[in-house]
């Protein structure tokens, strides 16, 4: 990198524009999870309605993150990261004047078409605008940015929607949006990738075949789970996933190349995070609106009875970063999803209608320190699965299963628990979260057992799986997401 361009990208304004981005995609997982019963109350909405607000985020997150990162590496990752700032601002601006639900979850759903634009080029700009010899201290800083985003998600969220409106948690932001705009377009220097061609295939194949099985996952209950409507998702669903395995075995230049899942780390840390996000956003989903449905907490309240769960990976997860370094991440994961597991288990056997919070505390800290030990090597053994040409694949590959996760997640266990109960009394809902909770916790329990598959040795310790040289270019591009 010349001088001039290091001085017009300077490393403090990178850490700041990558990190606002950052911060506003990640907050967007879970800052609606506190407003949903005012969303509710607003618009009339059934479970169902409440669920896609979520998931039509996390869903067009997820399976447009990797080719988000393909267009900036083939068009210029500092023009696509503007295009999808427009985006994000514009969807959020459309969100917050949404006139009903149906509005709202379309709104959701291009927001999340920009944040899988612009969230995986955070890190390529980043990493292209700071020296080497300071990476660390950059990426430490990014991560931390994201990490308080989720953590404040619930919180923010709450607190904007009991004192101002639901409607603010996306006016917040427009204008974090739109002072990005000209800084990203001063301040960052562009950057290519290799230029590999655009798996169109691919992405058309995951986006199908998730939104089918999510569909019918949320309408089960709904139409009945025999009904055309739900097993036509099913089908068609798993019918273009499969088609993207094979696509992902024999296309050339696939978005997610099958060949990695020869090692068994990188089967086993993808599996573990899937799982894992599978268990955490279905229920964090169904218990912010357990603490002000069922037990009367406000918004905020709401909020900041959760942090001992979503914050707690801010105070843990220095240590497990240490503990990981001395003993390995293997056992950290597997220790931290058995934790997961346990806090859910344990929430599901003392939910009740007047449940006290000292009772519900032990299962939010427990939950919450497994959440920390998941996170901190989490990243690393991703990384450690492949040969190092490979670990952006790989980077990308995690991020976009753990979205998919978090979609799958919330329709599964909503699912289960409308089978079981509903909003029609207190009781009611309780009956339904019990069952919901203790399938989330079995859930985050076989995300243990895969962790625990994880072999002691790395891929750069081992023989690793090679690319075949048609594969190269992308592989080597620059990492892509959290």
């Amino acid at each position: 990198m010349s001088q001039q361009t290091a001085q017009r990208g300077g490393v403090a304004w990178a850490l700041v524009i990558t990190g606002v981005a950052g911060f506003m995609a990640a907050l967007d997982n879970l800052v609606v999870t506190t407003a949903l019963p005012a969303i509710r109350e607003d618009f009339g909405g059934e479970l169902h309605d409440l669920e896609w607000t979520v998931s039509a985020y996390t869903l067009t997150f997820a399976v447009l993150l990797m080719f988000g990162a393909a267009l900036g590496d083939r068009f210029g990752r500092r023009k696509l990261f503007v295009v999808g700032i427009a985006i994000f601002t514009a969807a959020s601006a459309a969100a917050a004047l949404a006139p009903g639900i149906e509005a709202l979850i379309a709104a959701r759903a291009v927001q999340g078409v920009g944040a899988a634009i612009m969230m995986p080029l955070t890190l390529t700009l980043l990493t292209a605008a700071v020296p080497a010899a300071k990476r660390g201290m950059a990426y430490g800083t990014w991560g931390a940015v994201n990490g308080l985003a989720v953590a404040s998600g619930p919180l923010i969220g709450g607190s904007l929607t009991e004192h101002v409106s639901w409607q603010w948690i996306f006016w917040l932001n427009v204008p974090l949006g739109l002072a990005l705009l000209p800084l990203a377009r001063l301040r960052l220097a562009e950057s290519h990738g290799t230029g590999a061609p655009l798996d169109l295939t691919g992405t058309v194949l995951a986006s199908g075949g998730l939104f089918g099985i999510v569909y019918a996952l949320i309408r089960g209950n709904i139409d009945g789970w025999t009904s055309v409507p739900v097993l036509t998702g099913l089908i068609v669903g798993f019918a273009l996933l499969a088609g993207f395995v094979r696509h992902g075995i024999r296309g050339k230049n696939p978005t997610l190349p099958m060949r990695l899942f020869r090692s068994r780390a990188f089967s086993a840390i993808n599996a573990a995070s899937l799982l894992m996000f599978v268990g955490m956003f279905g229920a964090i989903f169904l218990l912010s609106q357990f603490l002000q449905t069922v037990l009367g907490y406000s918004p905020t309240e709401a909020g900041l009875r959760m942090l001992p769960w979503t914050g707690m990976p801010m105070l843990v997860a220095p240590i497990a970063g240490y503990l990981s370094d001395k003993i390995g991440g293997r056992p950290v994961v597997t220790v931290g999803l058995a934790l997961q597991a346990i806090g859910l288990g344990w929430f599901a056997a003392v939910v009740a209608t007047d449940v006290s919070y000292a009772a519900q505390l032990p299962a939010l800290i427990i939950s919450g320190v497994g959440m920390a030990l998941y996170f901190a090597p989490a990243a690393s053994l991703v990384m450690a699965s492949v040969i190092p040409s490979e670990q952006g694949i790989a980077s990308g590959a995690n991020n976009a299963l753990r979205e998919v996760g978090g979609a799958l997640g919330i329709a599964a266990l909503a699912s289960v628990f409308s089978a079981q109960g509903g909003y029609a009394s207190p009781q009611n809902f309780v009956d339904g979260l019990g069952p919901s909770l203790w399938v989330g916790a079995a859930v985050v329990a076989l995300g243990a057992v895969a962790a625990w598959l994880l072999p002691r040795r790395t891929a750069t310790e081992e023989t690793a799986v090679t690319a075949p040289a048609s594969d190269r270019p992308v592989a080597e591009r620059t990492p892509a997401g959290v």
